[in-house]
C-alpha cells in the first residue's frame, strides 16, 4: 500500500519518470521514510506495552545472571531470521530491546541477523542458487549473528550507548515500576505509552531522513555494471573490495538477490557475490546514520568493523567451498 502511494505521488502527481535516476531515488526515499517511521512508532508503542505489562526487568536479570551458554544469542539470531526487516527497519526493534535493558550483545545478535536472513531471501536463494548454497547461506547468516553478538558482548560496550538511550532506559524503568506498584489500568497507561513512542520517533527522525536520503542517492545513481567490472576477476582483494564497495549501498535482501544472480552470471565468484550481498543488507551508511542516535561513533565503528571482518572471512570460505 505504501509503495503504491509512493508510486502514485512521485510518478503520477509529481510527474517524475519512473525510469530516471531521479524518479527512482525520490520514490525510494519517500517510500522508505514513511515505512520506517510507521514501523518505528508501531514497535515503540508495542515495546512500551511490553515494558508495562511483562516483567522485562526479570527477563533482563535472567539473561544477565544465568549461564545460558550462548543460547540467548541463538534465540535472538533466530528471531532476527524470522523478521522480514532490512537493516534500517531492524533499528526500531533494536531500540526497543535496548530501551528494555536487554543485554547489548543479545540485541546485536538480532541486529546482525535480521537483515541478512529472512524467508523472502531464503526463497529467492533457493530458486536462484539451489538447496546447497541456500543452506550454507542460511546457517552461516545465523551463526554470524550468534558469534557477532557473543563477541560484542565481551567488549562491554554499554558505556558507548548515547545519553539519549540511557535517558529512555531510566524513564522506562521508572514508569514500569510505578505502573506495577500502583496497578494503573491500561486505558490510563496507553496515552503515556503512545506519547513516549512518538517521542522516540521525533528523537531519531532527523537521522532517519538523512540515512534514507543517502541510501536513495546510492540506490538511484550507482552506474550500471560498475560492480561487475571490479569484482569479476578472482583476485585476493576481490572479497574485501566487494565489502567496502557495498557499505555505501542500501537495499534489503529480497531486492539484492536478483543483483547477485547477475553478478554470478557475469563471472563474479559466488563467495565474493554473497559477501557483497551481506555487506549491502547488513552494513550501510544509512544504517550507521540512524544508529548514531543510539550509539556513539566509537560503538558504531566497533560494530561495523567486527561484522565487516566476519563477512570478509565468510566470503573467502564461500569461494573455497562453493
Amino acid at each position: 500500500m505504501i509503495q503504491k502511494f509512493a508510486d502514485w505521488l512521485i510518478y503520477g502527481i509529481v510527474g517524475l519518470n519512473p525510469d530516471s535516476h531521479l524518479g527512482e531515488a525520490v520514490n525510494f526515499f519517500f517510500y522508505d521514510t514513511i515505512k520506517i517511521i510507521i514501523l518505528l512508532f508501531f514497535i515503540s508503542t508495542l515495546m512500551g506495552i511490553v515494558n508495562a505489562y511483562l516483567p522485562v526487568d526479570r527477563l533482563r536479570h535472567f539473561l544477565v545472571t544465568r549461564k545460558l551458554y550462548g543460547f540467548q544469542y541463538l534465540l535472538a539470531a533466530l528471531f532476527g531470521a524470522i523478521t522480514p526487516f532490512c537493516s534500517c527497519s531492524s533499528i526500531p526493534l533494536f531500540i526497543g530491546f535496548v530501551k528494555g535493558g536487554i543485554p547489548l550483545g543479545v540485541t546485536f545478535a538480532f541486529l546482525i541477523t535480521s537483515p541478512l536472513v529472512n524467508e523472502v531471501a531464503v526463497a529467492l536463494f533457493l530458486g536462484t542458487f539451489g538447496l546447497k548454497v541456500t543452506l550454507i547461506y542460511l546457517i552461516s547468516g545465523i551463526l554470524l549473528g550468534v558469534l557477532g553478538g557473543w563477541i560484542l558482548e565481551k567488549f562491554r560496550l554499554e558505556k558507548y550507548l548515547s545519553p539519549w538511550v540511557r535517558q529512555i532506559q531510566t524513564q522506562s524503568e521508572q514508569e514500569t515500576e510505578e505502573w506495577q506498584t500502583e496497578k494503573i489500568a491500561f486505558k490510563q497507561r496507553f496515552p503515556t505509552i503512545v506519547k513516549d513512542a512518538w517521542g522516540i520517533v521525533r528523537g531519531v527522525l532527523l537521522y532517519i531522513i538523512i540515512g534514507i536520503a543517502i541510501g536513495a542517492a546510492m540506490h538511484g545513481y550507482v552506474p550500471e555494471g560498475f560492480f561487475e567490472h571490479y569484482l569479476a576477476a578472482e583476485k585476493w582483494y576481490s572479497v574485501p573490495l566487494a565489502v567496502i564497495l557495498a557499505v555505501p549501498m542500501y537495499a534489503n535482501a529480497a531486492g539484492i538477490v536478483p543483483v547477485i544472480q547477475v553478478f554470478v552470471a557475469k563471472g563474479v565468484p559466488m563467495g565474493t557475490a554473497i559477501a557483497f550481498m551481506m555487506a549491502v543488507v547488513g552494513l550501510s551508511i544509512p544504517e550507521a546514520t540512524m544508529l548514531k542516535k543510539v550509539m556513539t561513533w566509537k560503538l558504531i565503528g566497533i560494530f561495523f568493523g567486527t561484522i565487516t571482518l566476519f563477512i570478509i572471512l565468510l566470503g573467502y570460505l564461500y569461494n573455497i567451498f562453493l
